[in-house]
């Protein structure tokens, strides 16, 4: 299996000291985002950026390595805790954020925050959401269910812990390995995704409208995928997004991401998880910062108030 091994091949580095430090009094607002916006990236990581952003390499990401994210306290007991920290990583975050769209949040996860926290904890070890650590957290586009899901999904490591893996797999690499006709019954708009559980909030889950797994260029298609979520409408249908399941377990990449690793993920090329791994709930565990990047404001603006994206699922 590739997962041993291999790890996506596109990287970007600049040392600490080409980056921009955090401005005096800077804050994640609107003002916040002007001012990463303004910014200017180290310039090895911008034209790695461009490059990205203008043709998406096989592997769906790219890693930055050696981004500042500053002193840090003890990892905090939950996504939402106040922290006693700069803002340099948020700071980081941000301008690279900005650099690739428009960063935005969506208010069912952590209140609509630009910059999450993700951090384990007790309560959601075993579930499917960001703060598990017991189980693997399965493969899935970044809100697969949602119109106005993120184009890229960005992961900047403060604190790393290497039994977790983030797990990622590429249509560009799984196309070719999909049995024949199963590429065919995936571009047919012939399954149906659920609501994440982090955007419910008590509300009674309901399958979306039907929809494609591949789309675009046939040769080079854009994937949304969800391994828990997503269901075939007929029995081929289920029986195509089985292979597609199997290839993405056969033929999937994995990195341990260490601190100042920052990982941007193509949300239409490539589908993310993570590896078990055991928390110990002792103020050093693994701690990710999170930021969603859109490719404009316009298409959100009858469900967004600001940067934060409203659009309720479910039904009460």
């Amino acid at each position: 299996m590739r997962s041993a091994s291999r790890t996506p091949s596109h990287t970007a580095l600049a040392h600490h000291s080409e980056w921009a430090s955090v401005p005096d009094g800077w804050t994640v607002d609107e003002a916040g985002v002007g001012r990463a916006a303004a910014t200017p990236l180290p310039c090895g990581v911008a034209a790695e950026l461009s490059a990205f952003a203008t043709a998406c390499p096989d592997d769906g990401a790219i890693i930055l390595r050696d981004v500042p994210v500053g002193e840090l306290p003890a990892t905090p007991a939950s996504p939402t805790e106040t922290i006693g920290k700069s803002y340099q990583s948020e700071f980081s975050l941000l301008s690279v954020a900005c650099f690739l769209g428009e960063p935005v949040g969506y208010a069912p996860e952590h209140g609509g925050d630009l910059i999450q926290n993700i951090v384990p904890t007790r309560q959601a070890s075993a579930r499917q959401v960001s703060t598990s650590s017991k189980v693997a957290l399965m493969f899935h586009t970044e809100a697969a269910f949602h119109p106005h899901r993120p184009r890229y999904l960005l992961l900047l490591c403060l604190r790393g812990d290497t039994a977790a893996h983030t797990t990622l797999a590429s249509i560009h690499h799984l196309l070719p390995h999909l049995p024949a006709g199963v590429a065919d019954v995936l571009a047919q708009p012939r399954f149906r995704t659920a609501v994440d559980e982090s955007y419910l909030h008590g509300r009674r889950n309901v399958l979306g409208e039907p929809m494609a797994v591949l789309t675009g260029d046939r040769a080079r298609p854009e994937m949304c995928f969800d391994a828990d979520l997503m269901v075939g409408m007929d029995p081929e249908a289920d029986e195509a997004l089985l292979a597609l399941s199997a290839a993405v377990d056969e033929h999937h990449t994995s990195v341990p991401l260490a601190t100042g690793d920052l990982l941007v993920v193509d949300n239409r090329a490539a589908v993310h998880g993570r590896t078990p791994y055991e928390p110990r709930f002792d103020g050093t565990d693994r701690w990710l910062q999170r930021s969603f990047v859109v490719a404009d404001l316009a298409a959100s603006a009858g469900d967004r108030t600001g940067r934060v994206i409203t659009t309720q699922f479910g039904q009460t």
